[in-house]
């Protein structure tokens, strides 16, 4: 189970003042839940980073995610330049479900089907002005 945001800084000041090593805070803290190896891996951080703070850049970035993110939103400026999931997903060669995924979850939008529209004629235009 991965350990809450405010747990790092306690596990960090018990291995600090009081030398507690992991199955010492995991018999302090029985009702937390932790895992072995969640405690050491943080404890391997703190001694090699002297921090509880996770350095800027060391997350992976998500590639589809920021393949799909540039797609979507190198839209918009451009009228009439847009582009539908499927032409995304052509572009990227992602899954389909994976596209979407991303433009709902991720970048919270909507993904439409684009449809065509009737051409109207002049009198079929006159036809509905007057109705």
């Amino acid at each position: 189970m991965k350990i809450s945001q405010e747990y790092p800084i306690l596990i960090y000041n018990l291995y600090l003042s009081k030398q507690y090593d992991t199955r010492r805070m995991l018999s302090e803290f029985p009702d937390n839940f932790w895992k072995v190896g969640s405690i050491d891996s943080l404890l391997k951080r703190f001694r090699k980073t002297r921090t509880i703070v996770q350095q800027p850049g060391s997350a992976r970035p998500c590639i589809r995610r920021v393949a799909v993110d540039d797609l979507v939103f190198s839209q918009e400026g451009k009228p009439k330049t847009h582009r539908s999931a499927r032409e995304i997903l052509h572009e990227t060669a992602f899954l389909r479900s994976t596209v979407h995924r991303i433009i709902h979850r991720d970048l919270q939008l909507k993904c439409f089907i684009r449809r065509r529209a009737q051409v109207l004629c002049e009198a079929n235009r006159i036809i509905h002005l007057i109705r």
